[in-house]
């Protein structure tokens, strides 16, 4: 099982900041990411977010700058906002990407859990979908051949016409992420392709069904058994122990959250609801290494085996230097359980 991070490169303390403070964040960002890589994780993947407290608008460019830094990690986006991207531009961005790390580049294509990007693009909401499917059949068309026709109703037509670069990799490695639609799940195992799950609530267990719909229509349309890869994506973050961990992330985590509900709808989060969601059949990974890898086993063996898991803690309000410490303790002693079992 490979074991990362996934970043939105939140601002400090999620706020609007000067110019000059955001530098400093995607600095210590990158600095995270050379630091991942020496610790031997496997995966670091950026966000895609157009919001103020993100500075992931473009995470390409976050990944390239990274690429130039390190040697062995993979870098990916988590997720590319497809829907409202130019399948063209993705498939040149992160090929260029492959190029600079010599074929440590992937792409998560997705939806997106905001809805910045629609408007910002110029795309309707209502065509949430259909955006989605289309481009995607483009991006795939495009991986998989140089030289391309096609039409479609959101884009300008393709007519013989060859893109590039093509990447350092074969072929440039692309998952789909998914949230806890039966749909995508089935789209991602018709198609053969890795599937990415954000489990950013309740119980991991309950997404069994939804992964046995996924390698079912995988298994349907003929998909060798190593094409259907299974990630899972989770907030987390590790300390000494349970009660440091708690008590470092909670703060941050509860003005984000309860920040982000207003707009949602969701009620305001609370300390007894968070140990819930930390409980150990919760999606959340917060607290100590051992407890914590034997935690993401389960999840594991819930879900019929995992092939990925990412943790995402930065956007809880965490120094730079605490999350260094929790890559330290990924690296250190969570990996070395999970290579065990």
């Amino acid at each position: 099982m490979e074991i990362g991070i996934d970043s939105f490169a939140a601002t400090d303390n999620n706020k609007k900041s000067s110019s000059k403070a955001n530098s400093l964040a995607i600095e210590k960002l990158i600095d995270r990411i050379v630091f991942a890589d020496k610790k031997g994780l496997n995966v670091f993947g950026i966000g895609e977010h157009h919001r103020y407290e993100f500075l992931d608008s473009a995470p390409h460019m976050i990944l390239a700058a990274a690429a130039a830094r390190t040697n062995q990690i993979t870098l990916t986006s988590a997720v590319t906002v497809l829907s409202a991207a130019d399948p063209v531009r993705v498939f040149q961005n992160y090929a260029t990407l492959d190029l600079i790390s010599k074929g440590r580049a992937e792409i998560i294509a997705g939806r997106g859990s905001f809805t910045e990007a629609f408007p910002l693009f110029g795309h309707k909401l209502k065509e949430y979908d259909a955006l989605f499917i289309e481009k995607l059949e483009l991006l795939l068309k495009i991986t998989n051949n140089e030289t391309v026709n096609w039409e479609g109703q959101f884009r300008p037509k393709l007519k013989n016409q060859s893109i590039y670069p093509r990447p350092f990799q074969e072929k440039l490695p692309i998952w789909i992420g998914v949230g806890g639609t039966p749909n995508s799940f089935i789209r991602a195992g018709t198609l053969g392709m890795p599937l990415m799950i954000a489990v950013i609530g309740g119980e991991t267990q309950r997404f069994k069904p939804l992964v046995d719909l996924y390698r079912e229509a995988g298994r349907r349309a003929g998909h060798d058994k190593k094409l259907l890869k299974v990630g899972l994506h989770s907030l987390g973050y590790v300390a000494e122990t349970n009660e440091k961990a708690v008590e470092d992330y909670f703060p941050g985590y509860a003005e984000t959250f309860t920040r982000i509900g207003k707009e949602r709808g969701w009620p305001p989060v609370t300390l007894k609801r968070f140990k819930e969601q930390n409980g150990p059949n919760g999606a959340y990974l917060i607290g100590e290494a051992e407890e914590i890898a034997h935690k993401i086993i389960r999840h594991s063996k819930a879900l019929g085996g995992i092939d990925r898991f990412t943790f995402q803690m930065d956007n809880a309000g965490l120094t730079h230097k605490q999350l260094k410490n929790s890559i330290k303790l990924i690296g250190e002693k969570i990996i070395p359980i999970i290579k065990k079992n």
